[in-house]
């Protein structure tokens, strides 16, 4: 066995299993664990999907919202012990692997097409997992 099985042998025993399918271009809810001093609390993130990263372990996502009209990219690995859960919200349509573009649009140019409309092949797909 080479060095890159043995990597990814171990490193299997701590990924996520609960992870929904989600794309580029989906509105997604981030439920990320905020830790307070001795109290903890579940804080939810709200935006689009513009970036996956990485792979296995390594994966990273990074969601884009707007709060008056300015945008807030965050960005977490997606097997982090401080993410409670991900859900999907709304399917969006996208013909790109990365959303930077969104950066610059304004107004209605910034939303993305719904997946539902004229797709067949997603109609077995949920939004919001539970």
């Amino acid at each position: 066995m080479g060095n890159q099985q043995i990597i990814e042998s171990i490193n299997a025993d701590q990924l996520k299993t609960d992870v929904p399918r989600f794309d580029i271009g989906d509105t997604i809810n981030v439920h990320a664990r905020i830790v307070e001093g001795d109290k903890e609390r579940i804080q939810v993130f709200q935006g689009v999907l513009i970036s996956r990263k990485g792979r296995g372990i390594d994966e990273n996502i990074t969601v884009r919202r707007l709060v008056g009209d300015i945008g807030v990219e965050r960005t977490w690995p997606i097997n982090s012990p401080l993410i409670a859960k991900f859900e999907v919200v709304r399917r969006g349509d996208s013909r790109r692997a990365k959303l930077y573009y969104l950066r610059d649009r304004v107004g209605k140019s910034r939303r993305l097409r719904d997946r539902r409309r004229g797709l067949k092949h997603v109609e077995g797909l949920d939004t919001v997992q539970k």
